[in-house]
């Protein structure tokens, strides 16, 4: 058994930026993720960040997840990759499988940090099983860790910022996006993206959905139908596209499984992405011992996964009595008011108002 102060479970950009400021104050931490590399959704994003110097503004993902990693190492951190948490039991015990080795054992940890991220959402319509159907985010790992092309030519289903951005990174891999698909009346990420799109003469297309993907031993063709205002097809409005690969990024959903093993109350909020762990401004569910952060603790991006790690991390040091109140109260205070910039503006405001209701809803 591993004993250990707090046990991180998820090493994308939030479960390493909790680890870090944890083994900053002197906790000994213990970091571990089922994929062979450390990092997460960091090592597939190629695109400079947005935001201010203390949200990495201008810096590559894969490069931020490289000095996060770096600085994860030289603090001491315990990192265990390839290795399933499959359970969360009572008094702080953590069953994990190291799957290279087909070998369970357990952790015991003071503390535990949830960090497990999100699940692509599926979009069922007839077809939607054929090889060359997948994820937006199993496309960019293909090409972005693999240096494969998901497809030769892609219709993408979804305007939110995943669906654009790796539409535009489909084009940087020399990959045609014969077409951008949204059921929503209008483009519904961040139009600084979009925009690169059409100049490059990618069209877009809202009010609009996939009705099927055509072919024998995979995708040919897919057809797209419009929508009217209530989100029901217009009869005979079809557009048959020739096409071999279909991505879905139709939104993600909080990867919450551990959290309901480990007991934690959930609350169901639309903006967040589903149902989430409820939990306080430190970070802490339901369950005393047991914090979250990133897009299981709601869906938004990156730099906020990493604050909320950050939160997370010295919370859970905090109250192992590893950092001084006040000491901790300034630096909750500064990555609080972080978060709350990149909260700011049109797609932000409703996460920030869903997160506030959690807040307030959690701490009754």
């Amino acid at each position: 058994m591993i004993n250990t102060d707090i046990c991180i479970i998820g090493a994308g950009p939030a479960g390493l930026a909790a680890s870090i400021e944890a083994a900053r104050y002197g906790a000994k931490v213990t970091l571990v993720d089922e994929n062979h590399r450390a990092g997460g959704q960091l090592f597939k994003q190629i695109h400079k960040f947005f935001g201010s110097h203390n949200h990495q503004a201008g810096i590559r993902g894969f490069d931020i997840g490289e000095n996060l990693l770096k600085e994860a190492i030289q603090l001491g951190v315990d990192i265990h990759l390839r290795t399933v948490a499959y359970g969360i039991f009572e008094e702080g015990i953590i069953g994990i499988n190291d799957i290279d080795k087909q070998k369970n054992g357990l952790i015991k940890a003071k503390k535990t940090i949830l960090a497990t991220g999100a699940i692509e959402n599926a979009l069922p319509f007839n077809g939607w099983t054929k090889p060359g159907v997948m994820g937006a985010g199993a496309a960019q790992t293909l090409m972005n860790l693999y240096g494969l092309q998901p497809g030769k030519r892609v219709v993408m289903v979804g305007t939110g910022n995943v669906g654009l951005i790796v539409s535009y990174q489909l084009l940087q891999a020399g990959v045609e996006v014969v077409a951008i698909v949204e059921a929503a009346p209008k483009v519904t990420g961040y139009l600084v993206h979009s925009r690169k799109l059409l100049r490059s003469g990618v069209p877009i297309y809202t009010s609009t959905t996939v009705k099927e993907a055509k072919g024998q031993k995979g995708v040919d063709e897919v057809v797209i139908i419009s929508l009217d205002e209530k989100f029901s097809p217009i009869k005979e409005s079809e557009k048959v596209l020739g096409a071999d690969t279909v991505c879905i990024a139709v939104g993600l959903s909080p990867l919450s499984e551990l959290a309901r093993l480990a007991g934690c109350d959930f609350s169901f909020i639309k903006a967040l992405g589903g149902f989430v762990p409820k939990h306080d401004k430190d970070m802490k569910t339901t369950k005393n011992d047991v914090y979250v952060a990133g897009d299981i603790a709601g869906i938004e991006e990156a730099s906020s996964a990493m604050e909320e790690g950050r939160l997370a991390g010295i919370a859970a040091a905090e109250s192992l009595g590893l950092v001084e109140t006040a000491k901790a109260k300034i630096l909750k205070m500064e990555y609080e008011n972080r978060l709350l910039e990149l909260r700011q503006g049109v797609f932000g405001t409703g996460r920030r108002e869903a997160k506030k209701e959690l807040v307030k809803e959690s701490e009754k």
